[in-house]
């Protein structure tokens, strides 16, 4: 299934519009990963923890929205929006949305 962020597939004409689908995952955060995440900010340099976090829930969300379209029918999602957003008293949380528009590719 073709997910993209434009609103067309270049060179595929779009025979047939089946509606918006979505995806959402919400992390928590690991205590331990947060300590380990704190360190690396102070000495300076990137999180890898956060980053397979981050991938991992982006690519969950992004499942989740290309299930949706292939139930309606679709072979693509055209016009996709991915979000990130903390959640949570102390920003415990990280959630991942994406919506897009299911479509079927003539």
């Amino acid at each position: 299934m073709i997910v993209t962020t434009t609103p067309t597939v270049q060179g595929r004409e779009i025979s047939g519009y089946l509606g918006i689908v979505t995806g959402e995952v919400i992390v928590g955060a690991n205590l331990f990963r947060d300590l380990f995440a704190s360190i690396t900010d102070l000495v300076g340099g990137r999180s890898g923890k956060y980053e397979e976090v981050l991938a991992r829930a982006r690519r969950e969300a992004i499942g989740e929205m290309r299930d949706e379209a292939a139930k309606l029918g679709g072979n693509a999602v055209v016009g996709v929006d991915l979000d990130y957003e903390v959640l949570g008293k102390n920003g415990s949380m990280l959630m991942v949305s994406c919506s897009g528009t299911a479509v079927v590719l003539g």
